[in-house]
């Protein structure tokens, strides 16, 4: 049976009829129609050892059933879920979807259905929904109990510390003990009940989620993670057991696995009998035989496990199900079975294009009765500024506890204070708040991905309310984390897929301030300010000059004020690397001071706000702007003196690490919201602002302006500077992105040599025999790394390999591969396969890497192996020295997150292109953000850098209260059919994430457009410098 070779698809050739119902992620179907007729009960075990009953029709098909289940769970993700019970010969099979349940479950009354995970992924950050992340955790936690998942001691009782941190919360030996002496996770587990303690003292500061992650982290390395043992003989006779896993069919002796056959080499599987086959592809390197040979207890064993071989392959290999093979007009020969559902890519693609709404859910176990629980109501009178990583604002009274923001703690409904736990089974739970040191923080559901903008914050975290799922589904993200702390922007925050392949996440924290009454405009009141001040476009102009101005002078004050006052207070800098960063930026600093003020008694003339009876032309910028350009010459040397900064800054931190950790403690303050070395480029940049600043001005003045002349001379003046400068701004930001790469990048301390040159950075996947894998390519001047995320308290990229672009070759391969997107690259020693989402994205990683293997062909370059490796890993993944160094709580010496990041939870990537225009396109100024239940705009202060948006309640404050990266997101006009009746109203939209900000003139509105765009759609490099100068290479 099942031998017939009908087509030469990938289903067919693994003996799966190619006959399918309505896949779900078609738009405009519908699933078919629940049979009418009289109502059986099904009872189901669910994985929380609760049981429900579920009436569905006596014709229903299985599918009926499990999506009942799953609509009652608010499960997205149901279809890694599978529904198993005993048939009549008291063996356990799965549920098939296509047939009626009657038909497989006889006796409905004396049988109990189990709902249980049947798909295992190769990684559980493919799991994008907390919600599903629970689920498997409870899986592991009854494999574990039923023996079916076996490690050694320490694992095990690694493994159970987690879900004790889960379900009692931190540690407390007493009630361990208690805890452990009612709960049996293993059987003999007093034996372990010292070393499972010990292990719990870790995990202080960790919420459920973040124990769920870590949980299934540790269970996928292990050889039974997943596995249901078959029984079988060889054809000697040898007992063995066959298994199937995500990668293909696994050999087992006992618990040990001595062989495996990737689906890439399987080229059909078939059972006749008892016999189950499988028959390979042709390999001159194997020594097996074309057909293997399995002899099975009976034919249904062996029909039961066929059947389960052909679902894993379909749904971890195909891009959708297999279609419907048209019936046999006679007869029809072999089985008629066939897999339903989607597949594994199609749930992800679903998860990621935002079909779904988060719903909060209640853990059955979990006792926890720390600051996690929600006690307070949530005040729903405003929503809060775009959350991709909020901070705390201003003393401790507005602030949340630095503790719980630094980790991020879980918001969950918990009821077992008051004895209200009504039931153990998931539901959803309301909206709520939470009070943290006598500060209620309200969760309102709200439309963004989740990011955190500071390391402390870049746990595994939860995904409810305060976390969210990654592109990838890590608890890594949060929608809008409260920071105490302040740091880095978008090289500070943290996001998933979706940040996960880091989604759509309930919603976060919010800062009480972003949520004061008193930031809510009128309509009536915005309208008599705009009557008031002039509406010509070069007031505007002028008026981006002073706003772009504050937010400079704000940024010279972190190194002249902040860090100069923090180094004044620690003895670990020397006083020449003090002299020469304060000594150039002091009077860089006292300048600006007075050309701000300038500009400010211009507009305020020009506005009629000030001195009102002096009688003059004051409706231009222009000599205001000369004059103060050309004072700006004499201050050229100390702009020289920024790369010798830089240089020594970085020199004095790899020698002294005392310095080292000051620098890195100083970017955790809320003030210093980019990385460090950014605001030490500031001037630089600045120069190219007032250049843009200028042009536009001369653009918009007719030549008989009386402004024209002084506009156009300042114009040149500031282009001259800006000539003299440009390329060693180049370097200088070149030095910059490989000290930051350095520190995102495991093991890689000789990454800045002399010569080499960053390209681009960004998420691809990677072909292997476990399928599709996500990984992050950085490409260089000289070579290629490929990295995945690490898993280690500062999170930093595993480098897995890398690839000399010397003698490389590059070529499309989609049709050799069967996958979209899809590249070939051949170094002279290694060739791998890339996919990237998008056509576009596979265009602009071409262009760069076959220029990079150009440059290289060219140059001699830094030689490859100049390259530090990422160091061996010859510890065993599961050991004690290695677990327990796991992030559990605050890690003290975390450090912000760069870019990198942001790229691989969302699925971008960037170009050293892309960030030096990044650099040009900065913008400060009031936006008004819609509130998301009303009509009602709240007034913020928005600064644009670093492909990020930061929100301040005004110009004067020293940090901003919230941050939203926006790579990824789309920038439209809302429609008709969005409501939005207001003028100057731009839209940003990733996913189900939507907000809309209003601006308050024409001009102002096209200019955070234009900078805006500039952020959200990457550049092809090579594209790009055919309209620009080459600089960089």
């Amino acid at each position: 049976m099942g031998e017939t070779e009908q087509r030469p698809t990938a289903g067919s050739r693994l003996g799966a009829q190619e006959n399918a119902g309505i896949s779900t992620l078609e738009h405009g179907q519908k699933p078919p129609m629940t049979p009418p007729g009289k109502l059986v009960s099904i009872k189901i075990q669910m994985l929380d050892d609760t049981q429900e009953t579920f009436d569905i029709p006596q014709r229903a098909p299985g599918k009926v059933l499990h999506d009942a289940v799953c609509n009652h769970l608010n499960l997205v993700e149901g279809d890694y879920f599978g529904l198993e019970f005993p048939d009549n010969k008291k063996m356990m099979v799965w549920l098939d979807l296509l047939k009626p349940v009657m038909k497989q479950i006889r006796r409905p009354k004396h049988v109990v259905v189990k709902f249980v995970v049947k798909f295992f992924p190769p990684d559980h950050a493919q799991l994008q929904e907390e919600l599903t992340r629970y689920l498997f955790a409870l899986q592991v936690k009854q494999d574990l109990a039923q023996g079916r998942l076996t490690c050694n001691d320490t694992s095990t009782a690694l493994l159970i510390s987690h879900i004790v941190q889960s379900e009692i919360g931190d540690f407390d030996e007493t009630i361990d003990r208690e805890h452990l002496a009612k709960n049996k996770y293993i059987p003999h587990q007093e034996a372990l009940e010292d070393k499972i303690i010990e292990f719990h003292r870790n995990h202080m500061g960790q919420t459920p989620a973040e124990s769920d992650f870590q949980l299934l982290e540790i269970a996928r390395r292990l050889e039974m993670y997943g596995i249901r043992l078959h029984p079988a003989k060889d054809r000697e006779g040898t007992k063995i057991n066959l298994a199937v896993a995500n990668t293909g069919i696994l050999v087992f002796q006992g618990h040990t696995k001595i062989n495996a056959f990737n689906w890439a080499k399987v080229r059909k599987l078939s059972f006749k009998r008892k016999r189950f086959l499988i028959k390979l592809r042709p390999d001159v390197n194997s020594s097996f035989q074309d057909t293997l040979e399995f002899l099975m207890a009976s034919r249904d064993f062996c029909k039961s496990f066929w059947k389960i071989c052909v679902e894993h392959h379909a749904f971890f290999r195909l891009f959708e199900e297999p279609k419907p093979k048209p019936k046999p007009v006679l007869f029809s020969r072999g089985s008629s079975f066939r897999f339903s559902g989607r597949t594994q890519k199609q749930v992800l693609d679903y998860v990621k294009e935002g079909g779904h709404k988060k719903v909060q859910f209640e853990r059955k176990h979990s006792k926890i009765h720390s600051i996690r629980s929600l006690t307070a109501q949530p005040s729903e009178q405003h929503t809060e500024v775009p959350k991709e990583s909020a901070r705390a604002y201003g003393d401790d009274n507005d602030a949340v506890a630095v503790q719980s923001c630094r980790q991020g703690k879980e918001l969950k409904a918990s009821t077992e204070d008051t004895g209200q736990h009504k039931s153990p089974s998931l539901k959803k739970s309301p909206k709520e708040g939470r009070k943290v040191d006598g500060t209620v923080v309200s969760t309102v559901e709200e439309e963004e991905e989740p990011s955190k903008d500071r390391m402390q914050q870049n746990r595994p975290q939860s995904q409810q309310p305060s976390t969210a799922g990654s592109l990838t589904g890590s608890p890594h993200l949060s929608e809008l984390s409260i920071n105490s702390q302040g740091g880095p922007s978008v090289a500070n925050m943290t996001l998933s897929p979706n940040l996960s392949p880091d989604a759509k996440q309930s919603s976060p924290l919010v800062s009480p301030l972003l949520n004061d009454p008193s930031c809510i405009r009128t309509d009536d009141e915005e309208e008599v300010k705009r009557k008031r001040f002039p509406t010509e476009k070069a007031y505007f102009i002028a008026k981006e000059a002073a706003t772009t101005e504050r937010t400079y002078l704000k940024d010279l004050e972190v190194i002249t004020s902040w860090f100069q006052n923090a180094v004044s207070k620690e003895d670990c800098m020397p006083e020449t690397l003090k002299n020469l960063i304060f000594s150039n930026f002091e009077p860089l600093h006292k300048f600006h001071t007075g050309f701000l003020k300038e500009i400010e008694q211009r507009l305020a003339l020009w506005e009629g706000r000030s001195n009102a009876h002096i009688k003059g032309d004051y409706q231009r910028i222009g000599d205001v702007m000369l004059k103060n350009i050309q004072n700006m010459k004499q201050l050229t040397i100390h702009l020289r003196k920024h790369n010798e900064i830089l240089m020594e800054l970085e020199n004095g931190i790899k020698n002294s690490r005392k310095l080292e950790t000051f620098c890195r403690d100083f970017e955790l303050q809320k003030v210093c919201y980019l990385p460090l070395n950014t605001f030490l480029l500031r001037p630089l940049h600045r120069l190219m602002h007032y250049k843009q600043i200028m042009e536009r001005l001369c653009k918009h003045y007719p030549p008989s302006h009386t402004d024209f002349r002084d506009s156009r001379a300042a114009l040149a003046e500031i282009s001259e500077m800006v000539a003299q400068l440009h390329g060693n701004m180049i370097k200088m930001e070149n030095f910059q992105k490989l000290h930051e790469l350095k520190k995102d990048l495991m093991g890689m301390d000789n990454l800045v040599i002399p010569g080499r040159e960053f390209i681009r950075l960004g998420s691809l996947s990677k072909l292997s025999g476990k399928g599709l894998q996500q990984r992050m390519f950085f490409l260089f001047n000289d070579i290629l790394l490929y990295t995945s995320r690490g898993l280690t308290a500062s999170n930093q990229f595993k480098v897995h390999g890398h690839l000399p672009l010397y003698g490389m070759t590059i070529e499309e391969s989609e049709e050799e591969w069967g996958v979209p997107h899809c590249l070939t690259l051949r170094g002279q020693h290694q060739s791998i396969v890339v996919a990237a989402s998008t056509r576009a994205e596979m265009d602009k990683w071409t262009e760069d890497i076959q220029m990079a293997i150009d440059l290289a062909e060219k140059s001699s370059g830094p030689a490859p192996e100049l390259l530090a490796s990422s160091p061996p890993d010859n510890k065993d993944p599961l050991s004690v020295s290695d677990c327990s160094s796991l992030p559990a709580g605050l890690i003290s010496d975390q450090r912000p997150v760069s870019i990198s990041y942001v790229c691989w939870y969302r699925m971008q990537s960037l170009s050293f292109y892309d960030i030096l225009q990044s650099n040009e396109n900065q913008l400060s100024g009031n936006l008004l953000r819609k509130f998301k239940n009303s009509n009602g705009w709240q007034k913020l202060w928005v600064v644009f850098t670093n492909f990020c948006m930061f929100f301040y309640k005004s110009h004067q404050d020293n940090h901003p209260l919230a941050s939203l990266p926006l790579l990824g997101y789309s920038l439209t006009i809302p429609s008709e059919s969005e409501n939005i009746h207001k003028d100057y109203v731009f839209k940003l939209h990733f996913k189900s994430h939507v907000y809309y900000f209003r601006a308050e003139s024409e001009y102002t509105f096209e200019r955070w457009m234009e900078v805006i765009r500039s952020a959200t759609s990457s550049a092809s490099r090579t594209r790009a410098l055919s309209h620009k100068e080459p600089h960089a290479y």
